[in-house]
């Protein structure tokens, strides 16, 4: 398929439709994030050894966000979201903008309506990492160019399709697949549920019951066919495991209380290398990062042969190059 001409198309509707935010998986036509995600595999194999800062269409490929400016605003820190959505849009041709919500009127009390409207006027789209989902949600309902997840306390798109392409590499197709985690049912864990059902793999949770998904993600995953077990023993549930997930046990702003609280919780459900045997021998090692060797995963598992945690990082770049197109209509 030929990429648009984005010189002479007509893009005002396109832009707006609200269809080409990317806010939530289970929004998303499973058939759309497949594309996504090769996509993503494309794009990487095409740049094996190239300079990263080169441009996509100096190695055959296309880079049609040439002229094009993603604001990404940011009310949480971030390492990788920041870096790999900057270096997507520098290889897809565009260039971006980096807020702080602590340097914007929204971080003073002016509404997000009212920031969404405006930011609409001055660049091409929006990416939001942000505490609560209904932040997100109203900046998607009043702007009018794409809006992307790239984090809330709900859910983490971005990050799980980065997680399948890293895993497609090492494995081959996930359908099928059985994936386990182990730990915090968080925002993370919760788009694993949504992801299940429109990759068609089989999800193991192993949690305190204090720390489960969100029971309605679940549920609504569920009822699209989603296999997916809430289990309160990590053994049960790494068992045969083609992957082993965990994540932090933390956030940063957690007060000391809740932190020896959550450790006390979440101690039973750490990867170590024992935990590691029970999945099938080829399976890999994933975390989003930031970790924490020794918490939620031992030293011995985060830099063994079978982690694979920095290509999944560098993953968040090849796969939110291919958000990017989607959202832009440019795939």
């Amino acid at each position: 398929m030929n990429a648009p001409d984005f010189a002479t198309a007509d893009f005002s509707q396109g832009l707006a439709a609200k269809e080409r935010h990317f806010l939530e998986l289970d929004q998303i036509p499973a058939e759309a994030l497949r594309r996504i995600v090769d996509e993503a595999q494309r794009r990487k194999r095409a740049r094996l050894g190239a300079p990263k800062g080169l441009r996509d269409d100096r190695l055959g490929l296309t880079a049609p966000l040439e002229g094009r400016a993603l604001a990404m605003v940011f009310e949480k820190p971030s390492t990788r979201t920041r870096v790999s959505f900057d270096m997507a849009m520098r290889q897809l041709g565009g260039e971006t903008l980096v807020l702080n919500a602590q340097d914007l009127q929204l971080g003073r009390g002016e509404s997000v309506s009212d920031t969404a409207q405006v930011l609409s006027g001055y660049v091409d789209g929006v990416m939001l990492r942000t505490f609560r989902p209904e932040t997100l949600a109203e900046m998607a309902e009043h702007a009018t160019v794409p809006v992307i997840n790239g984090l809330t306390d709900r859910s983490h798109p971005c990050q799980i399709l980065a997680d399948i392409l890293t895993f497609e590499e090492a494995r081959g197709p996930i359908k099928g697949a059985r994936l386990a985690w182990t730990g915090d049912g968080n925002n993370v864990a919760a788009t694993f549920v949504q992801a299940a059902a429109a990759f068609e793999f089989e999800l193991a949770i192993a949690c305190p019951p204090e720390l489960d998904p969100d029971p309605t993600i679940v549920a609504a995953a569920r009822d699209r066919g989603a296999q997916v077990e809430i289990l309160r023993d990590a053994a049960a549930a790494v068992a045969g495991a083609d992957a082993v997930i965990t994540d932090t046990w933390l956030s940063m702003n957690d007060p000391q209380d809740v932190r020896e609280s959550r450790h006390r919780a979440l101690q039973p459900y750490q990867v170590d290398a024992a935990l590691m045997a029970k999945a099938k021998a080829d399976a890999i090692f994933l975390h989003c990062l930031p970790a924490h060797r020794g918490e939620e995963a031992t030293a011995e598992v985060m830099d063994g042969s079978q982690s694979v945690i920095f290509t999944e990082a560098e993953n968040r770049m090849h796969a939110q190059k291919a958000i990017l197109l989607w959202c832009f209509g440019a795939l």
